[in-house]
């Protein structure tokens, strides 16, 4: 009827925008929530959609649009970097989890043929799901966020000899020759994105930004996109992998970030109507009606798959327990190219189509289960945070610098280099183990301790210092020292880097000297910016000097009422209003003087 389209659009945006903020809001995360509003919507919950399958076909652009922007960040140089971790410990990990899932497979009573097939298929990890919980936790550039990323990588490669070689092991008699022609098309639809990718889609964005019309640049982006894909899928493998190519093939391309921004509306909103429809497809009847073998499948699947992840990661990896155990847990689950490779096994003879619907389901609980797998393996990690030996402090040598130098991030290095080039003797404090290790490789005299500490600051000489510079970044621990210092010894005086007024405020509370981090950045640039808008850069240099004098007043005057809101608002009312006649009278008298000048 008019308007079911536009109903069912509805459908899904309400389900979404209900479910995910709910699990988000519960801890657990947006994957889940997809895949729950999907089960309710699906053919199993309220029936709203009655066959999930085209909405799974259709919804698949949302993962070929996010390998596409994947691509995007991996350039062919890249790329090539990553060979190892790609083909090292993707192909072990494929090749050790389809012979481990095969072996459970013959155990079950399949002949060697099927049982490969099986164990391969349920071999392969679900990008979309995996990167998508990856991304929400934002620890894709952790070792074992790299790592996942390289072993989907391959298991996507990986799926297109796969699929090729099903029907040389099924029954019917003219398989071979259609392994050996799919393999043919395989090779010439890569051979065709590839150079499709390096030399026509960059004239066609060219013509696109030529044209200078915005919605050109869009259909440009989304022809790259699906065009890929479709020369892909024509070649029976898939289309993640074709726009995956594209994306690498762009990722130089002057055009790369405009691209990006382009697909990012369309493949977030297509991503999660991917899970929905993953959700839709969980067979639960199935899972009801056959709880024990489902059960125990999936727990089998996620429990072998982890324990070899967990040992490539420790090993070849060498990567630690606790990244080892995040990484068995985030690609543990089953994949989507399962669905493909175990309904070419059944068309090959190879399987029934009863074991390849358990399979299905076991597939999907094992995709809901993930995000759930996860929080718990967070909630373990944080209740047994990494022990680390502490660190003592350094012993500081015997001698009465000028300076101590609390704080040696970005802003005590640039003190610290003024310092040094007046060969002032100083001393600098850190509490970053990390950071000091790096800092002392360019001879920089760091000294690890805790600049609140008093027997620390007796060690460093503070007694017989001519000042204090407190330029520790952490708001709260800047506080705490200069409280320490103050009261220790009052006579010493203390320049304090502020975050902001308030705690400049808070600062000058304990009668510090304080200096505002960002404010002295912004004047420079703001004198820049009434240059390049045509100001004289005499007169430039002047507001600037005038505006900073007026704000440094400012900043004494609210000092004494910055606990009191009203008070504080109303000066800051005060103080734009006067500024603004400062700089009307000093227009003003510019204006009187120029006549005088030509007169002259």
């Amino acid at each position: 009827m008019h308007g079911e389209g536009l109903q069912l659009g509805l459908v899904f945006l309400l389900a979404a925008v209900i479910a995910v903020p709910l699990f988000k809001r519960f801890g657990l995360g947006a994957v889940l929530g997809y895949l729950a509003a999907g089960v309710a919507l699906g053919p199993f919950g309220l029936k709203v959609i009655e066959n999930a399958a085209p909405v799974l076909t259709a919804s698949e652009i949302g993962v070929v649009m996010m390998l596409f922007v994947i691509g995007l960040e991996l350039s062919p140089s890249r790329l090539w970097v990553m060979r190892k971790p790609v083909f090292g410990l993707g192909g072990l990990q494929v090749a050790l989890s389809g012979l481990a899932l095969g072996a459970i497979g013959l155990a079950w009573g399949q002949n060697w043929k099927a049982a490969l097939v099986v164990g391969l298929a349920l071999a392969l990890s679900s990008t979309a799901v995996s990167l998508q919980l990856l991304s929400e936790r934002k620890t894709l550039n952790t070792p074992h966020g790299r790592n996942a990323f390289a072993i989907l990588l391959f298991q996507d490669v990986a799926a297109i000899p796969l699929i090729a070689v099903i029907p040389l092991l099924g029954v019917a008699a003219d398989h071979g020759r259609a392994g050996t022609g799919g393999i043919l098309k395989a090779v010439a639809a890569i051979v065709v994105v590839v150079i499709g990718g390096r030399y026509l889609l960059r004239q066609l964005f060219r013509i696109a930004a030529r044209i200078g019309v915005p919605e050109m640049l869009t259909a440009s982006a989304l022809f790259a996109v699906l065009g890929a894909a479709w020369v892909m899928s024509l070649a029976g493998l898939s289309m993640g992998l074709g726009a995956f190519l594209a994306g690498v093939l762009l990722a130089d391309s002057e055009f790369r970030h405009e691209i990006e921004s382009q697909i990012e509306p369309f493949k977030g909103l297509l991503l999660g109507l991917f899970f929905m429809a993953v959700g839709m497809s969980i067979d639960l009847p199935l899972i009801v009606a056959e709880p024990l073998p489902i059960v125990l499948g999936t727990v089998a699947l996620l429990a072998t798959k982890s324990v070899v992840l967990f040992a490539i990661a420790l090993r070849p990896a060498r990567m630690s327990w606790r990244e080892a155990l995040q990484l068995g847990a985030v690609l543990a689950l089953g994949g989507e190219f399962a669905f493909v490779v175990l309904a070419e096994a059944v068309k090959a003879g190879l399987i029934e189509t009863a074991l390849q619907n358990r399979l299905v389901a076991i597939v999907g609980l094992s995709m809901a289960l993930t995000p759930l797998s996860m929080i718990a393996i967070a909630r373990v990690l944080r209740a047994y945070p990494e022990k680390t030996a502490p660190r003592e402090f350094d012993a500081i040598p015997d001698h009465q610098p000028q300076v101590i130098l609390a704080g040696f991030g970005r802003f005590g290095q640039i003190v610290a280099r003024l310092l040094v080039a007046q060969k002032i003797p100083f001393i600098a404090l850190e509490t970053d183990a990390q950071h000091l290790d790096f800092m002392r490789r360019f001879g920089n005299k760091v000294y690890f301790g805790d600049a609140s500490r008093p027997d620390l600051l007796r060690a460093a000489g503070a007694g017989s210092a001519k000042l204090f510079i407190n330029a520790i970044d952490g708001i709260e621990a800047n506080l705490r020292v200069t409280r320490v210092v103050r009261r220790m010894y009052p006579d010493l005086p203390v320049f304090a880097r502020a975050h902001d007024r308030r705690h400049a405020w808070q600062s000058m509370d304990l009668g510090a000297k304080v200096t505002r981090e960002t404010f002295a950045s912004g004047l420079e640039m703001g004198r820049d910016v009434l240059i390049a808008l045509g100001v004289p850069a005499d007169t430039a240099a002047e507001r600037v000097r005038r505006f900073r004098e007026h704000d440094e007043e400012l900043l004494l005057q609210q000092h004494l009422i910055y606990d009191d809101a009203d008070a504080l608002l109303a000066s800051a009312r005060k103080a734009r209003g006067e500024l603004e006649q400062l700089f009307e009278a000093d227009a003003d008298a510019g204006a009187e003087e120029a006549p005088e000048s030509r007169e002259s």
